[in-house]
């Protein structure tokens, strides 16, 4: 049997998009389609998509550049509509946290952190005492008063999860927030991360193209095809230990039904 048929139980290749855990659903995409361009230039991002994410899940999402990752989040977060079909989202949205921080270089790290506790109309002090409390849960406090400049960074990408954070939403949306860091930084925001994640109970989907990084982090992998993205396989890694000998089973079967993708559209 191997790594992908011991994590899902499941014949292989099977995907079973409609049980995201034990858990309800917390966000649904149902028949998703999503289109750009006009006529004679229309590119289909997203074609008949399913997906289920549970409350309080840690799902990772994987696929090829351009395959509708980023584009999904968008239709998660409400930035996007559909083309066709229907998203289910909380009532209080989806933060975003990107690969480049977005902070704010004029501001200090607090006050960054603030600006989404104030759009939030939260009081001043109340804006205060939030803010230091969310720096110290990314390990921040000590850095509260520095501008981005002086940030590293690792440093910055914990900053920028701070202020996701203080947006207070049910979900939490992040497109590759580590892969710019080294790989020793990458590491330990991957065990912060997920500490953050036990303590918060918060959802999140985590776009990546690291194979390792999304076993290490996700309860459940899912494999998106190339354009049109549709999601082709899945992995449930939450009881997988992140370094072990099965981890590195189930990373090497994602890594080749990757590779048979993209070499079905070279």
């Amino acid at each position: 049997m191997s790594g992908d048929d011991a994590a899902t139980g499941a014949e292989p290749g099977a995907v079973n998009l409609n049980h995201p855990g034990v858990e309800p659903a917390i966000v649904r995409l149902d028949s998703v389609t999503h289109e750009y361009g006009g006529a004679g230039r229309r590119v289909v991002a997203l074609q008949d998509l399913d997906l289920a994410v549970g409350r309080g899940e840690l799902l990772c999402l994987l696929g090829a550049s351009g395959c509708g990752k980023s584009t999904m989040l968008n239709l998660i977060a409400g930035l996007e509509d559909p083309t066709r079909g229907a998203v289910t989202r909380p009532e209080s949205g989806a933060a975003l946290m990107f690969q480049d921080s977005a902070l704010f270089p004029w501001l200090d790290v607090t006050t960054n952190v603030e600006l989404a506790l104030r759009l939030r109309g939260v009081p001043r002090r109340e804006r205060q005492q939030e803010a230091r409390r969310l720096l110290a849960l990314v390990r921040l406090e000590d850095a509260a008063k520095r501008r981005v400049h002086e940030l590293s960074g690792g440093m910055r990408q914990r900053a920028a999860l701070a202020r996701a954070l203080a947006q207070n939403t049910e979900v939490l949306l992040m497109d590759e927030p580590f892969a710019a860091l080294d790989a020793i930084t990458r590491d330990l925001l991957h065990l912060e991360l997920l500490d953050l994640w036990r303590e918060l109970g918060r959802t999140i989907v985590f776009v990546t193209h690291n194979v390792r990084e999304a076993v290490a982090l996700g309860q459940r992998v899912l494999l998106l095809s190339s354009r049109p993205g549709r999601v082709i396989g899945e992995w449930h890694t939450a009881d997988v230990e992140g370094h072990g000998a099965q981890a590195a089973g189930i990373a090497a079967d994602i890594t080749a039904a990757l590779r048979r993708e993209l070499e079905r559209h070279a």
